[in-house]
């Protein structure tokens, strides 16, 4: 089994050099347990408590942190010319961002939110609660930005201002909007030509309770997906959801990809072809990575269905997306698993007094459909 993330006193990329020069604890290692207890050190320069994680998978690619907001408490203003996805670990409070000269706009929320701060405006967040903290996960390109203009001032301290996103057609942080599109993004539903939503928006409420969903046939488990895109930006993400006793089919895909956990308990395996496994137990606030062009496979051994929100790396560079380039290369279907797989999970669910929902003909048929209510 992986070992957990462990603060690691060690610079390899001019970012890793930044953040270490922050003098917070940056957590190496394949994954952190729970970000709601992850040790955090005080950030003087943004009045919190805070961490880096630079984990096995994100390769200079992507950045990912937790900062913590005192109870009651409101943070500094801050301003960065990136996008930037938060997702909310835990608490609850107001975001209020603006550019200059033009009038702030405030939203709230809640655990298992998940926004977008929007580049070259500033942004305040505050802890609308008095007797806890609250806990983010942030998400940006800084690391492969920072790769080919290694100068932190451009990105933290540029006066360039650009509103015409956040005071444009319509309220920036209104409800998400739905596109029906042909999914180009599974060769499954392509070759069927089947179409599915994506969600467009920068403010999500709960991913937690989102129930609006697309079949997610080509990945199998009966499983089923949110594809989510912030207007204007690069930023983009999926959700996935599967029901308890079952698991993934593995696959592999670039690095950068952060995986969190809004719900479910359970674990994956993560390997480099033709080498060790490496076993990631997860529960809601697990936070992992899979590295460039490692295999990785779910498994659902809770009460309850699974949901993991996975954060993508930029598209456009080739080898980095979170796409499934070449599913014949890139996906091992049921019927070609090592045996131990199955066995594995048969165990894991053995050692809770259940069994495995998987159904016999998964593993006979590589052609096999699950059965999905309402197709």
């Amino acid at each position: 089994m992986a070992k957990p993330a462990e603060n690691i006193d060690e610079a390899t990329t001019p970012y890793e050099s930044w953040a270490r020069s922050q003098g917070i604890p940056l957590h190496k290692g394949y994954y952190v347990e729970d970000i709601k207890t992850l040790e955090l050190g005080w950030w003087e320069e943004r009045q919190c408590n805070a961490a880096f994680l630079v984990l096995a998978g994100q390769e200079g690619v992507s950045e990912a942190r937790v900062s913590e907001i005192p109870p009651g408490k409101t943070l500094p203003p801050l301003k960065f010319s990136f996008d930037e996805i938060v997702y909310v670990a835990d608490g609850r409070g107001l975001t209020t961002v603006w550019a200059e000269n033009e009038p702030k706009k405030t939203f709230e929320w809640q655990k298992h939110s998940l926004f977008l701060l929007p580049r070259h405006c500033s942004h305040q967040l505050s802890n609308a609660q008095g007797n806890k903290p609250a806990r983010l996960l942030h998400y940006n390109y800084l690391p492969l930005s920072m790769t080919t203009l290694p100068d932190a001032k451009f990105f933290f301290d540029n006066p360039y201002a650009d509103s015409r996103r956040l005071y444009g057609d319509g309220e920036f942080y209104s409800e998400a909007k739905a596109v029906r599109e042909t999914d180009t993004r599974s060769q499954w539903h392509a070759q069927r030509g089947r179409q599915r939503n994506i969600w467009f928006g920068n403010l999500f409420p709960d991913m937690r309770s989102w129930d609006k969903l697309e079949v997610h046939a080509g990945r199998g488990a009966g499983g089923h997906l949110l594809l989510l895109k912030f207007p204007a930006s690069a930023m983009k993400g999926h959700m996935s959801v599967f029901p308890m006793r079952t698991y993934k089919k593995a696959h592999r895909h670039g690095p950068g990809v952060v995986i969190v956990i809004p719900a479910g308990e359970g674990y994956s395996i993560m390997w480099e072809e033709g080498k060790e496994q490496v076993v990631i137990p997860w529960h809601e606030g697990s936070v992992f990575v899979p590295p460039n062009r490692w295999f990785h496979q779910h498994f659902n051994i809770g009460a309850i269905p699974a949901r993991y929100l996975a954060f993508h790396s930029p598209e456009g560079l080739v080898g980095y997306s979170e796409r499934t380039e070449d599913q014949l290369r890139d996906q091992i279907e049921y019927t070609a698993e090592a045996p131990w797989i199955r066995e594995k999970f048969a165990s894991e669910l053995a050692k809770l007094d259940l069994k495995s929902a998987m159904p016999a003909g998964a593993y006979q048929d590589k052609n096999f459909e699950w059965g999905y209510e309402g197709e």
